[in-house]
C-alpha cells in the first residue's frame, strides 16, 4: 500500500517514466572480494556458543516420529566435534561466562536432549561419560510421570512407556556433574486451537480460542495456565533432584514473552528455542539451537554445523492480506490455499504479510486483521494465514504494520505541516494522514494495538510500514531533523519491545526506508530517516529499491539500483542487514500496471551481480500470477536449483 503521491514530489520533480523499453543496459558488478565474506572464515565470536538439539537415540532404525538419531551416529558426531576444534561446555560454563567469571572457549558447543527419553539413560549417558562431554537433559514432566502400566500420550501418538525415562533415572543422572536437568514443561507439549479457524499452535506460547464461546483466553486465564504448568514441573524436578532447574526448553522451540517472564520469576536463568544462529552469554533468555533430526550422515552433520553462523539468502514476497480476504468464506479459503501453494512453489524464505486493512489504498488504516482494543476487526484472519504460511509453506512471516497512519479517534492530534509560503499550519496529508508521535495518548494507543497483535497471532517478526516519516515542515518547531529521526526510531523500538514482551525476545524487526536518504543523506530532513540509524536499530533495513516509483527512467533503472547498493555497501556489514525491496507494480502509470516480468528479472540480476543475497518485491498478486512465477523463480528462489525441486 505505497502512497505514490509522496515518493518524489516532496523533494524533486523528476520526469515520468515514458518508456517501458527493456533494451539492455550496461551492467556493473561488485568484485567478490568486496562482497560479504563467510562468517566461518572469521574468528569465532567471543563468548558465543553453539547448542545442538537432540531428541531420541536408537541403536537401529531412527524413528523420525521422535526425531531420532542412531547411537552410532551420535558417537560419530561427538567425535567429529571434538576432533575439529569444538569445545564441549556445560550450562554452568554459560552462566559463569554470563556473570563474567570466565570466558567461553572458542567454538564452544552444548549438547541438549529434549522430551525425556529413556535412551538418554541407556545410550547417551554412556557416550557422554566416555567422551567426558556435558549435556542438558530436559524432560516433559507428565511423560516421565506416566504410570508404568500405561502408554505415554506423545502428542496424540500413544507410545510404549519404556521409551520414556523414569524419575529414578532423572534422580541418578542429576547427581553427575556432566548432566544438567532442565524443564520442557509439565504437560504443555501439544497444540491448542489458537484462532477461529482451528489452527493448533503450541500451547505454551499461544492463547486458547474457545469455539463454543467465540472468545480467546484472557490474560489472567493464560497467565494462570502457564504459571501452574511451570510451577508443577519445577517443583517435581526440585523434589526429585534436590536442585531447582535453571534451564527452560520451549516445546517446538516456540517461545513466548509472557511465559518466559513467568518462568524467570520461578527461577529459570536460561531459555532455549530452535531459532537460527549462535547463543550469546549476554542474552540467556533467547538461546538458539540447531535441531539435529533425520539421522544425518557425518558429512551432512559437519556441513550443517560449520554453516550455523552463515547468513542464508533472504527472499521475500510482500503480500496484501486485502487480496486474500473475501466476504465469501469459500472464496477466501481458495485464496488462502492459492497463496500458500504459490509461496511454497516459489521456494523462498520470508513473507511480509499485511496485518491491517487498507482496501481503498489511501493509507488510512481503519480496520485490522486481528482482535484489538482500538479499531474494528475486518476479519480475524492474520494469525490463521501466518500459521498456514509458516507450517505449510515453510517460511518466516513478518507482520507488516503501520506506525502512524492508524485512523484512530479524531480527537487525537495529527501531524501538522507548515506551508512554506504562508506559514499556515494544516494537517499533513502526504504521504499519509499521520498521528502525532509526540502525543502520549497516541503512543499509548498504538502500543496497545501492537500488544494485541502479539497476543493473538504467531509470527516471526515485524515490518514497520513506510508511514513513519516526518519532513522538515512537519510540526515545525517541535524538533530538529536529527531529533525527529531519533523520535521515530525510539517509538518503533518501544513498539518492538511491547511485542517482544508478549510474543517473545526471538521476534525480529525490519523497517521500510525510502531510497533518497540513502543516495542523498542530506535528504534526511525530508524523511527523518537515516541509514546508519536504521542499521543500528533494526535487525533488517528494507530500502524501497523502486526506481519507477522514484521517477527514474526505465533505461536508467539498472544504474540507479547499482548506486543504491553501493551506497549501502560502503558500510561494513550493512549488506547482511539489508533487504532490497523491488517494485512489481508501476504506480506512476495511469492506470497502474504490472512491471514487466523481464524488467523485474533484470533488476534481480543487477542485485545479484552486485553481491546482494537479500531481496524481495512488492506487491505479489498471487491471484493473477503476477509476477509470473515461472519467469522470476530462477532469479528469486533461495534454492540452488528451484526448477528441479
Amino acid at each position: 500500500m505505497l502512497n505514490t503521491r509522496f515518493s518524489v514530489s516532496l523533494i524533486v520533480i523528476g520526469w515520468l517514466c515514458l518508456s517501458a523499453s527493456l533494451c539492455a543496459q550496461p551492467l556493473s558488478f561488485m568484485a567478490p572480494k568486496e562482497r560479504p565474506q563467510l562468517e566461518a572464515s572469521k574468528p569465532w565470536p567471543e563468548n558465543q556458543f553453539l547448542v545442538l538439539a537432540y531428541h531420541d537415540v536408537e541403536d537401529d532404525a531412527a524413528d523420525q516420529r521422535y526425531l531420532s538419531v542412531r547411537t552410532s551416529a551420535l558417537n560419530e558426531q561427538i567425535s567429529w566435534l571434538l576432533h575439529n576444534g569444538y569445545h564441549a561446555i556445560s550450562v554452568q560454563d554459560i552462566l559463569d561466562a554470563h556473570e563474567g567469571k570466565k570466558a567461553l572457549p572458542p567454538k564452544a558447543v552444548l549438547l541438549s536432549f529434549d522430551d525425556g527419553y529413556s535412551s538418554f539413560y541407556t545410550r547417551v549417558w554412556p557416550l557422554l561419560q566416555a567422551w567426558n562431554v556435558p549435556a542438558l537433559w530436559a524432560p516433559v514432566g507428565s511423560w516421565v510421570d506416566t504410570a508404568a502400566n500405561q502408554n505415554v500420550n506423545f502428542g496424540g501418538l500413544m507410545t510404549p512407556r519404556d521409551r520414556f525415562a523414569t524419575w529414578d533415572m532423572v534422580r541418578e543422572l542429576s547427581q553427575s556433574p556432566l548432566i544438567e536437568i532442565g524443564s520442557h514443561t509439565w504437560a504443555s507439549h501439544y497444540g491448542i486451537p489458537a484462532n477461529p479457524q482451528g489452527s493448533r499452535e503450541p500451547a505454551i506460547a499461544n492463547r486458547f480460542f474457545d469455539k463454543a464461546t467465540g472468545h480467546y483466553e484472557t490474560d489472567e486465564q493464560f497467565n494462570q495456565r502457564i504459571a501452574a504448568d511451570v510451577r508443577k514441573v519445577t517443583d517435581k524436578i526440585t523434589r526429585v533432584t534436590g536442585k531447582a532447574p535453571r534451564a527452560w526448553v520451549w516445546p517446538y522451540g516456540a517461545a513466548n514473552g509472557t511465559s518466559l517472564a513467568i518462568a524467570q520469576k520461578q527461577g529459570y536463568q536460561l531459555a532455549f528455542t530452535l531459532e537460527d544462529g549462535l547463543g550469546n552469554v549476554r542474552d540467556l533468555g533467547n538461546i538458539p539451537r540447531l535441531l539435529i533430526a533425520g539421522n544425518p550422515s557425518i558429512k551432512a552433520f559437519a556441513n550443517t554445523v560449520t554453516r550455523v553462523q552463515e547468513f542464508d539468502p533472504v527472499r521475500v514476497m510482500h503480500v496484501d492480506l486485502d487480496y486474500v480476504y473475501d466476504p465469501d468464506p469459500a472464496q477466501q479459503t481458495k485464496n488462502i490455499n492459492k497463496l500458500v501453494q504459490r509461496v511454497y512453489d516459489m521456494k523462498i524464505s520470508h513473507v511480509f504479510l499485511q496485518a491491517f486493512s487498507d482496501p481503498r489504498g489511501d493509507g488510512r488504516i481503519g480496520a485490522l486483521y486481528f482482535p484489538n482494543r482500538r479499531l474494528p476487526v475486518r476479519a480475524d484472519l492474520f494469525n490463521f494465514v501466518a500459521w498456514q504460511l509458516q507450517t505449510r509453506a515453510g517460511v518466516k512471516v513478518f507482520a507488516w504494520m503501520p506506525v502512524l497512519s492508524f485512523d484512530l479517534d479524531p480527537s487525537l492530534p495529527r501531524v501538522q505541516r507548515r506551508d512554506r509560503q504562508t506559514g499556515e499550519l494544516t494537517v499533513a496529508t502526504e504521504p499519509y494522514i499521520r498521528l502525532s508521535p509526540w502525543d502520549p495518548q497516541v503512543r499509548q494507543q498504538v502500543t496497545e494495538i501492537y500488544e494485541d497483535l502479539a497476543r493473538y497471532a504467531s509470527f516471526n517478526g515485524i515490518l514497520f510500514h513506510d508511514d513513519a516519516v516526518l519532513t522538515d515542515v512537519d510540526d515545525a518547531g517541535q524538533d530538529t531533523t536529527r531529533q525527529k529521526s531519533q523520535l521515530l526510531i525510539g517509538f518503533t523500538r518501544t513498539l518492538s519491545q511491547a511485542v517482544k514482551n508478549i510474543r517473545g525476545p526471538q521476534i525480529k524487526t525490519a523497517r521500510n526506508m525510502f531510497a533518497l536518504p540513502i543516495l542523498q543523506p542530506e535528504s534526511e530532513a525530508w524523511f527523518a530517516q537515516n541509514l546508519d540509524d536504521f542499521l543500528s536499530a533494526y535487525d533488517w533495513t528494507v530500502p524501497m529499491a523502486m526506481p519507477l516509483m522514484e521517477s527514474v527512467p526505465a533505461e536508467e533503472s539498472n544504474a540507479w539500483l547499482t548506486r543504491l547498493v553501493k551506497a549501502v555497501a560502503v558500510r561494513p556489514g550493512a549488506l547482511n542487514k539489508t533487504i532490497f525491496e523491488l517494485q512489481a507494480r508501476d504506480w506512476a502509470q495511469k492506470p497502474q500496471r504490472a512491471v514487466a516480468d523481464e524488467r523485474l528479472v533484470e533488476w534481480m540480476q543487477v542485485l545479484q551481480l552486485n553481491g546482494i543475497k537479500n531481496y524481495g518485491y512488492y506487491p505479489d498478486d498471487f491471484i493473477n500470477n503476477q509476477p509470473d512465477m515461472s519467469r522470476i523463480r530462477p532469479e528469486f528462489s533461495s534454492y540452488w536449483y528451484p526448477d528441479n525441486d
